[in-house]
């Protein structure tokens, strides 16, 4: 038989261990997620600058970009990517972006890299956030090395840039990326 004081015990530790285990506030969590991808954002745009400081002119020229710190990819046959990022514009941040890509075709690996997307007008943004622009196989973006940014220009209003951050993969087009976009509140 559990003597009274044992049973006491027992029951606030659970207590304990439910109040530690119990869901953090979701507000609390997104606010930090939020904090999480901006610092990413901002220690990718350095990167680019420094390997390049001629990109720094689309940051600053462009009506508004959109920057995905690390977008992994892989295939064997049929193969896909992923990343989450930061919708700037006018220098503004303005919303959260998703990035998808699924391919069927020649290719094999995988790797991990930065994709910026710079918007030369708000009609171009607008399109973004609307769902309305999708890459197709002809689409092409500039690998950034130095003096890249020499050849870079907008197509359509949209200009790519691509920096590899690690990994192998036979496969080279953005053919197939879609995206999504979610307004934040500043």
């Amino acid at each position: 038989m559990s003597s009274y004081p044992g049973r006491w015990a027992v029951l606030a530790a659970g207590l304990c261990l439910a109040v530690i285990a119990a869901p953090r506030d979701a507000a609390a969590q997104t606010d930090y997620e939020l904090e999480k991808k901006k610092l990413e954002v901002e220690q990718a745009v350095e990167g680019l600058v420094a390997d390049d400081p001629g990109v720094q002119r689309f940051f600053s020229d462009s009506y508004g970009y959109a920057v995905f710190p690390s977008v992994g990819k892989g295939g064997f046959v049929v193969g896909g990517a992923h990343g989450t990022g930061l919708v700037f514009e006018e220098g503004t941040l303005v919303g959260k972006a998703d990035l998808k890509q699924v391919n069927v075709g020649l290719q094999l690996g995988g790797q991990s890299y930065v994709q910026v997307i710079f918007f030369q007008g708000k009609e171009d943004l607008d399109r973004f956030k609307a769902h309305q622009l999708e890459f197709s196989g002809q689409a092409s973006a500039v690998a950034i090395t130095k003096g890249a940014s020499a050849d870079i220009d907008y197509t359509k209003g949209v200009a790519v840039i691509t920096k590899a951050k690690g990994g192998l993969m036979y496969e080279a087009s953005l053919g197939g990326q879609e995206f999504t976009f979610e307004p934040i509140g500043n």
